[in-house]
């Protein structure tokens, strides 16, 4: 009899599983950060044994994943470049090659192992899922710490001594409060809240690629839960605004969505004008719900875009700096992929995160109407384009890996996989092997993207 879809079959599948369910735990001993470089670098080791051993197919690698891995390596280059210009000196440059290795590295390593090891989505939504139940239990000890007078942070864990970008990455923080409002705030395992609700849309997109219905809603709930309660703002407008989306753009080649669309776009056009004041209005509540919020973040991003057009406009100042005063010394660059790359690593390293990003999202547009593995891993490249104007994207990837796992191996087929939704398989006609295991005698064909 076969294993169910969610059973765990290979190694990478295995520590895969197992390290998105042991999640809490890792968070208890203020392990998460180090653990998703580990499990990044881990499964980069298993597809260069799989490719030295004949077990997949070099060339049938999609061309976009190498896209990345040409991206994130020249973010690595123009860091050297940054640090030359600088003089930042050769212990600094190290450090930063380090950071490189635990953030930028990992977006390009994990679509890799989706692509080349056999790891399947069934397997991530069980796992996604399992972790929501426990998320579930623990939080009425989130909801009533700060009622019963527990502390905000409970320790910070000896692990922080292998170094990271600040304490709060090892942290134990049961909640904060919010400034100037004075109500409660949760981040639960991320290192601040807006983080928490960027991993909480991840998580509920790939819950509902759980088949059963039990697990299912358990994900859902758990994690729209943990989207509410951090507070996130973006959170809930990618929720909002991301579920049309993919299921439009799945079902672009059915009569049925162009007859639905044909009166909404009258309509847009009718009122056009209305609709924009309405999103002007829409934009002008989003920024004043959390008026001190948006100030800095608007503060941060202005330094940053007139220091690097005036101080380092190809390869960037090389590290993060700490702004002024008036931006409570917050990272220049902070909360904004683009601006942080711009400062950090000026134009080339902006284009280096552009280009890649860009020719994933139209990939997987096209694909999204083969099956539920294009579309969740729509879902997620959308999620990461939304996100990048709200997080710096590198600095979290320690977070939303398994995002990266299933952009991968969307990218690596063509057409639906063999564990892909049965239903939509069967509707589109869509059922072929993994193009990257090649035959016996005969060489796998290779993806054109």
């Amino acid at each position: 009899m076969a294993a169910p879809a969610h059973h765990p079959e290979t190694a990478a599948e295995r520590l895969i599983a197992r390290s998105i369910t042991a999640t809490w735990l890792l968070w208890l001993i203020g392990g998460l950060y180090i653990a998703g470089p580990v499990i990044g670098w881990a499964l980069t080791g298993m597809v260069v044994v799989a490719l030295y051993l004949g077990r997949k197919n070099i060339a049938a690698i999609p061309a976009t994943i190498w896209l990345w891995h040409a991206g994130m390596a020249a973010m690595l280059l123009i860091l050297w470049a940054g640090h030359a210009n600088f003089a930042l000196g050769t212990a600094q440059t190290i450090k930063s090659s380090i950071g490189w290795a635990k953030g930028w590295a990992l977006i390009a390593l994990f679509p890799m192992a989706g692509a080349v090891l056999d790891i399947r989505l069934p397997v991530i939504a069980r796992a996604v899922c399992r972790l929501s139940m426990w998320t579930l239990l623990m939080l009425p000890l989130f909801l009533a710490a700060p009622f019963v007078g527990l502390p905000e942070m409970l320790y910070v864990s000896p692990l922080k001594a292998v170094g990271g970008p600040g304490p709060e990455y090892f942290a134990t923080i049961l909640y904060t409060i919010e400034p100037g409002a004075g109500t409660p705030r949760w981040q639960f395992f991320a290192p601040w809240s807006p983080a928490a609700g960027m991993v909480a849309v991840v998580y509920v997109f790939l819950a509902a690629q759980e088949r059963d219905l039990f697990w299912k809603a358990i994900g859902i709930f758990g994690f729209l839960a943990v989207a509410v309660l951090s507070q996130s703002r973006l959170a809930l407008v990618a929720m909002v605004a991301l579920v049309p989306i993919v299921w439009a753009v799945a079902r672009v080649d059915r009569a049925a969505v162009w007859f639905i669309a044909a009166p909404v776009l009258l309509l847009v056009g009718l009122f056009a004008s209305d609709l924009v004041s309405f999103v002007d209005q829409l934009m002008s509540d989003f920024s004043s719900a959390r008026a001190d919020s948006s100030r800095v973040r608007a503060a941060l991003g202005r330094i940053a875009m007139d220091r690097w057009e005036n101080e380092a406009f190809w390869f960037g100042h090389g590290i993060v700096e700490s702004g002024p005063h008036l931006v409570e010394y917050m990272p220049i660059g902070s909360h904004h992929s683009w601006y942080g790359l711009l400062f950090v690593k000026g134009l080339a390293g902006a284009l280096a995160l552009a280009v890649p990003l860009a020719v994933t999202v139209a990939v997987l547009l096209w694909r999204a109407r083969l099956g539920a593995l294009h579309r969740t891993a729509l879902s997620m490249i959308l999620i990461l384009v939304l996100y990048s104007f709200g997080e710096n994207l590198e600095i979290l990837a320690y977070l939303y890996w398994p995002a990266l796992i299933v952009i991968g191996r969307a990218l690596a087929f063509r057409n639906a996989p063999p564990d892909d939704d049965p239903a939509f398989a069967e509707d589109t006609g869509d059922d072929v092997p993994d193009t990257l295991t090649a035959p016996p005698g005969e060489t796998a064909r290779a993806s054109s993207l």
